[in-house]
């Protein structure tokens, strides 16, 4: 039986990171999940590149969801948000933006960010 590792659907949150594709998809994600830790990045950004590990082991090991949005190709969703500088990571628990942090984060400072708000 496969996972459903793109969207979570059944409440669970999906062990690898979601590319949003639309604003609504990132709205409906956070509707459908507890705590989503967005990543706002572009693929020229060299602090992304090296924010790309810890994300993805937050995505495998942690209870949060993580989505990833590419500030290229979404930039009015990235605007509204207000991103001016990737990556930028906003972190919604609940439904509600809790933090948003501009600049590169380690593993541990986005284990530490989503554990506030998860049962880790």
């Amino acid at each position: 039986m496969a996972t459903d590792t793109q969207r979570g659907t059944d409440g669970t949150a999906p062990t690898e990171p979601v590319q949003i594709e639309s604003a609504d998809h990132l709205d409906e994600l956070v509707a459908d999940q507890d705590v989503v830790l967005v990543d706002f990045y572009a693929d020229w950004c060299g602090p992304c590149q090296m924010m790309e590990p810890g994300i993805e082991t937050l995505a495998e090991e942690s209870d949060a969801t993580v989505a990833k949005v590419d500030v290229d190709a979404l930039q009015q969703l990235a605007s509204a948000y207000g991103v001016r500088g990737v990556p930028t990571t906003v972190l919604f628990a609940g439904g509600e933006q809790v933090d948003q942090h501009v600049g590169m984060l380690s593993e541990e400072q986005l284990f530490n960010l989503v554990s506030q708000y998860t049962d880790e």
